[in-house]
């Protein structure tokens, strides 16, 4: 239950900051037209209320995808007003520490200090402040169209002692399918067109297929079991998957879910690996595959997963690749006790669905949490590659960081 006390502030916060950047908006805009000030005036007053009306009915809000929408458009409207209030703040300061100056020293200031009106503030930091937020709340609305802008990454991996039957064999890597946040299936249906087109070898997919219930997937399973590979498509499970942010009126039924998912996973002729491993066999050949369940290092996230049981038998000679959601995985646990791990498959963190990205340079603040949260990694013989994920969740839209369908080519 949500504390009344919290809400009370911290809407008493927003409606602060909103008369406060109106006040800076305002002053920008005095030397035009009524038209313009009132419009402007109606717009913002607008975009607060539906802000402020969001986050008190959003428990009450039933359709999860108005939710997303709603909730998206609020969130980032909230954090336009902050970054404008900020900007605005410092100006304040600055124009306070002016006047402090020419009260108690002899500082005159002239070019900064109106003897009629006092310090005005500085044009460039007020739509500096304002270009930025806008930057923001816009580049969030655009990036609505992009969630289902599939691409396809290619890479290609070296496996030391990888048999040269094993050269050129194609992996396509994809995670984070979240089905109870997809909505468009013809959008759905042209990205799994776009993973059977590149003719895999293998389909690998690590986790986290729904929010968290089975039932998400009930509308998806006509598209999500087209995908093929010529050696099977293996799964293994996320963070999401075990209903662990649901409230469930028992144990019992919270089990039973993680069950039903399981299922569903053989239904669409998935292998889901629970702490196991298995061979992948080619004219005599053999790469070991091994998944596990999830298995976090950040402190709020459960480890389901059991390193000794899916490495018991594993041949520590041959190439090996490990399937877990979660990268954090990689340096907590992979590099220090299982050198012979030669890649790990994750994704989990989707590039946080914002940054930005070309062939020189890589960002997202979710760099912040994650060292490793896009792309490919390596330590010495170990690499680590983490997929920005297919699907989504919170916010429905992708800005910078696109929904990915990675294809491994072993070399």
């Amino acid at each position: 239950m949500r504390n009344p006390l919290f809400i009370s502030i911290f809407l008493l916060i927003l409606i602060v900051i909103d008369f406060y950047v109106y006040q800076v908006l305002r002053n920008l805009i005095q030397a035009s037209g009524n038209g313009v000030k009132m419009g402007v005036g109606i717009l913002y007053w607008l975009m607060c209320i539906v802000c402020i009306g969001s986050f008190i009915l959003f428990p009450i809000l039933s359709n999860p995808y108005f939710r997303q929408y709603i909730f998206s458009v609020s969130m980032g409207w909230m954090f336009t007003q902050l970054i404008m209030a900020l900007v605005f703040l410092i100006d304040d300061i600055r124009r306070g520490t002016f006047w402090t100056l020419s009260k108690i020293t002899s500082y005159s200031g002239a070019q900064f200090i109106n003897t009629e009106n006092g310090i005005p503030r500085s044009t460039f930091l007020s739509w500096l402040g304002v270009g930025l937020a806008s930057s923001l709340f816009f580049s969030l609305i655009y990036g609505f169209g992009n969630k289902y802008n599939y691409r396809v990454v290619k890479k290609k991996i070296a496996l030391n002692g990888l048999n040269p039957i094993f050269k050129g064999f194609k992996i396509v890597h994809i995670s984070d399918i979240h089905s109870g946040s997809l909505q468009d299936k013809n959008a759905v249906q042209k990205g799994v067109d776009l993973i059977n087109h590149q003719q895999a070898d293998l389909i690998l997919f690590t986790g986290d297929l729904v929010n968290d219930k089975a039932s998400e997937m009930q509308q998806w399973m006509d598209v999500f079991s087209q995908l093929k590979a010529n050696h099977g498509v293996y799964s293994t499970l996320g963070n999401h998957d075990y209903g662990d942010y649901v409230q469930w009126e028992s144990k019992e039924a919270k089990q039973n879910n993680l069950e039903a998912l399981k299922q569903v996973h053989t239904n669409l002729g998935w292998r889901l690996l629970m702490n196991e491993h298995v061979k992948i066999e080619k004219e005599g050949a053999y790469i070991q595959l091994v998944g596990i369940e999830n298995w976090g290092a950040k402190a709020r996230f459960p480890k389901y997963g059991k390193m000794d049981m899916a490495m018991a038998g594993v041949d520590k000679k041959g190439p090996i690749i490990l399937m877990s959601h979660d990268p954090s995985h990689w340096e907590a646990q992979v590099l220090v006790d299982y050198p012979q791990v030669q890649l790990m498959l994750s994704g989990h963190t989707h590039g946080m669905q914002f940054g930005l990205e070309n062939p020189y340079f890589k960002w997202s603040p979710v760099q912040w949490v994650y060292k490793q949260w896009a792309g490919i990694y390596q330590s010495g013989m170990q690499q680590l590659y983490v997929n920005r994920g297919f699907g989504f969740i919170g916010y429905p839209g992708r800005v910078g960081i696109l929904p990915e369908i990675t294809l491994i080519e072993l070399a």
